[in-house]
């Protein structure tokens, strides 16, 4: 059994803007007063569709951990790192690779969809097929037990949980396995480990899941039992076998529905973004700028807010009463389109002031960012060496 703990990562390849605060950051910065959290920087993912053009991460990286701890991150409570400082993720990556069959790689959905997305770029590469595998590296290398992803990245938690229910299968084979079990119990104490076993047999037997529960309640409470007694009587409880690596889930984030300046989904590719740390006088000119309903060419010409990609905006950050003037003034030619603009500026402005003066200090000095990431760094490197500790031992490559 293990630990709760959230993992979840970005890709550095561009500026930061309002869709991923929405879509991503909002939901980070809320995670990590729940529970423990690592964020990281996945750089080594970002060469799987930018391996020709790596300038673009290298300069991304660091403005994007400062729009992190802009939009609220804070490094006292998540692990903030970047992913190819810790080259555990790599090597357990080739080690998982020898035994996931091909398949489950080539049946990723966003595999194929990526390559006819993207089919200026040359993405028969490993190095492309193989990155749902690397994903489950960075995730079991930790053993989280949860990751935030959209919709159309539950099939890449699904892979993972069966890479590492595979692997425990595999290699959870400990040798004397329930010898170990049955001596880890005793330390339970005479009516503890009694009670303990009579529920294993309880569930093992009749199949009844509440023993299970209060089995695990006994586990909880047993202060005197080490970590490898704890994981191994857990595994034993449900008559598994040792669990190595975390099958984690996925927890479901709502889909970020934050518009860009011309009615699509703010992307950078559309060219139609408000980065987080835009200046008041760059946001006001990129609002004004935005297109309207095209059939309302004069000022006294009524218009249909459906019709307007401002109103969309209007539906992220603006109150009802506010709508309910904008849908009145719009559809009566009451108030002209640069009004109904104005309070989408002042939104904006209000909601990224903030991040601005949270992202000063390491605009001015560099230096604090890059402690914060080599601290994080260390601590990642200590938590995934830990586990490769022991894949390395049931893989058999500990001998000296």
């Amino acid at each position: 059994m293990f630990s709760e703990r959230v993992l979840s990562g970005m890709r550095p390849t561009g500026l930061l803007h309002l869709g991923h605060y929405h879509g991503v950051l909002k939901n980070w910065v809320q995670l990590q007063n729940e529970m423990p959290c690592l964020f990281f920087v996945a750089d080594w993912h970002a060469l799987t569709t930018h391996y020709e053009s790596p300038e673009v991460i290298e300069a991304s990286v660091w403005d994007m951990v400062v729009d992190w701890l802009a939009a609220g991150v804070d490094p006292e409570k998540a692990t903030v790192f970047i992913q190819s400082r810790v080259p555990a993720h790599a090597e357990l990556h080739l080690l998982l690779s020898m035994s996931t069959p091909l398949g489950w790689l080539e049946r990723v959905p966003t595999y194929k969809d990526q390559q006819e997305k993207l089919k200026e770029k040359d993405l028969a590469t490993y190095g492309f097929l193989g990155y749902p595998l690397l994903q489950a590296a960075d995730i079991l290398i930790y053993r989280a037990t949860q990751v935030p992803v959209g919709e159309d990245q539950i099939p890449h938690v699904e892979m993972t949980r069966e890479i590492a229910r595979r692997f425990n299968n595999m290699y959870g084979r400990e040798p004397g396995f329930e010898e170990k079990a049955i001596e880890s119990a005793k330390k339970l104490g005479g009516k503890n480990a009694k009670l303990f076993m009579e529920l294993r047999k309880s569930f093992q037997e009749t199949g009844d899941v509440s023993a299970i529960d209060k089995g695990r309640e006994i586990l909880a409470g047993a202060g005197s039992l080490g970590a490898a007694d704890k994981d191994r009587l857990f595994s034993y409880l449900e008559g598994g076998r040792k669990l190595i690596l975390s099958e984690p889930k996925a927890m479901l984030t709502a889909a970020s529905k934050m518009p860009g300046l011309d009615g699509q989904k703010m992307s950078k590719s559309y060219q139609n973004t408000i980065s987080l740390r835009e200046t008041p006088d760059n946001i006001a000119q990129k609002i004004k700028k935005m297109p309207t309903d095209p059939q309302r060419v004069r000022r006294t010409d009524p218009g249909n807010p459906d019709k307007c990609p401002v109103w969309q905006l209007h539906e992220v950050y603006t109150d009802e009463k506010t709508k309910a003037w904008v849908q009145e003034g719009c559809r009566s030619a009451g108030i002209g389109c640069l009004q109904c603009k104005d309070p989408i500026i002042e939104s904006i402005v209000t909601e990224l002031s903030p991040m601005r003066e949270r992202a000063k200090p390491f605009e001015e000095d560099p230096t604090l960012v890059r402690k914060i990431v080599a601290q994080g760094c260390e601590k990642a490197r200590a938590m995934a060496e830990d586990t490769m500790k022991e894949v390395r031992g049931v893989m058999g490559l500990n001998y000296k």
